[in-house]
């Protein structure tokens, strides 16, 4: 028996063991007892997950993968499943820490990421495939064309590595782009605590006219009058560290 690929699921079953392995062992699995894994498909990531210490939980909403892992995975049980990772309150973590990973279904990837922003305080980490083009947004640093609203609000949070590219014809069926893995590390970043949602207004206005400058681009947000002047006013969203958006936010909240 195997499963049957489901479009409107966006499913590509990865078929290369050594690229799960690689994509399983870019998890550090320290400092944390549970982990997540979303859309596991066949299993071919979650045979090495069963063979950490840690508890491993499974968001699948396929009821096709969900018996199929039952029936060949001695340690998969129905306590396993959590439901929709979309969906999920993590209430079943009773507060502790879970790293998250996955063979990330494309239609989703980006709901996927911010999911695990809001719930910031309970991830620690994550390894995951998405489409090579949102891999590289995620990862992108000041200064160039993928940087933009994915990058920094991601970076606000977490520490992002591309690890490595993943080709179309190691997936069944395979897609029609290539992948990328990346992962992504807590980081320590002070200054967002209660400025979350003004954050969030200003990188969206800022990168949504990323060709003007912020002066122009964040007229919809009433600048603040003792920012006009400021330095950043000059430059362009592309242009700015995600600390220098950390801490305009915080000087923005200042001045209101």
């Amino acid at each position: 028996m195997s499963v049957k690929a489901k479009k409107h699921l966006g499913q590509h079953f990865l078929t290369d063991e050594n690229i799960a392995r690689k994509i399983v062992e870019g998890l550090s699995f320290e400092g944390y007892q549970n982990v997540m894994e979303v859309g596991p498909g066949m299993g071919v990531l979650t045979k090495y997950l069963l063979e950490k210490d840690q508890n491993i939980y499974l968001a699948e909403i396929d009821k096709e993968s969900i018996e199929y892992l039952k029936k060949n995975y001695a340690k998969v049980t129905e306590e396993t499943f959590v439901g929709d990772f979309l969906k999920q309150d993590f209430q079943f973590t009773k507060g502790e820490q879970i790293a998250i990973i996955g063979n990330f279904p494309y239609n989703i990837s980006s709901q996927i990421l911010f999911k695990i922003i809001d719930h910031y305080g309970l991830v620690p980490e994550m390894v995951g495939m998405f489409q090579k083009e949102v891999a590289e947004r995620t990862a992108a640093v000041p200064r160039t064309k993928d940087y933009g609203i994915l990058s920094v609000l991601v970076q606000a949070y977490y520490d992002t590595s591309y690890l490595f590219t993943v080709h179309e014809n190691v997936f069944n069926p395979p897609p029609k782009v290539k992948s990328g893995v990346i992962r992504l590390t807590r980081n320590p970043k002070e200054g967002l605590a209660g400025n979350e949602v003004l954050f969030k207004q200003i990188v969206k206005a800022g990168f949504n006219q990323r060709r003007k400058k912020l002066s122009n681009a964040l007229k919809i947000l009433n600048i603040p009058e003792a920012l006009k002047t400021h330095e950043f006013m000059d430059k362009r969203a592309e242009e700015l560290s995600v600390a220098d958006f950390i801490s305009f936010t915080q000087l923005w909240k200042q001045n209101l």
